[in-house]
């Protein structure tokens, strides 16, 4: 036996590889299921969890994976938009007042982490945002009027199937025939277009803030009832129902 040499700490490379193991199924199979909030500190752990959180790979299939409600958005009575956590030891966002948006802002509409959000300058532009991580995006002018209190709909499913998670934004507007049209931002293209659908019906009044995007298909309650468009065929159709109120 050469009693230069120091026998090998088996117990101790045993347990390293056992933490070396743990480390790697809680980040590989645990982490893609936390909230945002929870991640914020996740991130504080070591330098490789950090750079894996931060990966737009990771953030992809978080949000495939994470499909939990953790809150509300709403405008509070002051103006401002803020948030509602369902469990605020879990759930939370960075500023929920928005701040990080260039001007104050409305929230119009929502879907799956990303808020559409206009702004009160008079060019009331739309913006797409993340509150999660802060990231947003100013829209282009649409090319029609959408009015005061536009009937929006943000269309937003990110699948694990599909790296890059496209949206769209609908919304119908009265032209100055009285008629409805629709007019579609998609984020692919970068640009608005406007249906060539119309629909004529002058006591028909689309109501803001009831938008509801289900299966490829819009759908907003009217004063005559129940109005769809279809994302795909790009085709209006009205459910008649009791009469609806604002």
């Amino acid at each position: 036996m050469d009693r230069g040499n120091k026998a090998p700490n088996l117990y101790g490379n045993k347990k390293s590889r056992i933490y070396m193991d743990l480390k790697g199924l809680i980040r590989e199979n645990a982490l893609p299921y936390l909230p945002a909030k929870s991640l914020f500190r996740c991130a504080g752990v070591c330098r490789g969890w950090r750079f894996q959180i931060s990966t737009a790979f990771f953030a992809h299939n978080q949000s495939n994976s994470f499909r939990g409600i953790s809150g509300f958005f709403f405008q509070s009575l002051a103006g401002m938009p803020a948030f509602m956590s369902l469990d605020p030891r879990a759930y939370g966002v960075p500023d929920p007042s928005l701040t990080f948006l260039p001007e104050p802002v409305d929230v119009r509409t929502s879907c799956n982490g990303l808020l559409c959000c206009q702004g009160r300058t008079p060019y009331r532009p739309y913006y797409i945002c993340n509150p999660a991580n802060k990231q947003w995006k100013e829209l282009p002018k649409p090319d029609g009027d959408h009015g005061p209190d536009p009937v929006v709909v943000l269309v937003f499913e990110p699948s694990i199937m599909n790296f890059t998670a496209n949206y769209k934004l609908v919304c119908p507007f009265p032209s100055e025939l009285g008629e409805y049209k629709f007019e579609v931002y998609s984020s692919d293209r970068g640009s608005w277009r406007t249906s060539g659908e119309i629909r004529f019906d002058d006591n028909e009044k689309l109501l803001p803030k009831t938008g509801v995007h289900v299966n490829g298909i819009v759908y907003w309650l009217s004063t005559r009832g129940v109005t769809s468009f279809g994302l795909n065929s790009e085709l209006c159709r009205l459910s008649v129902g009791a009469e609806c109120n604002k």
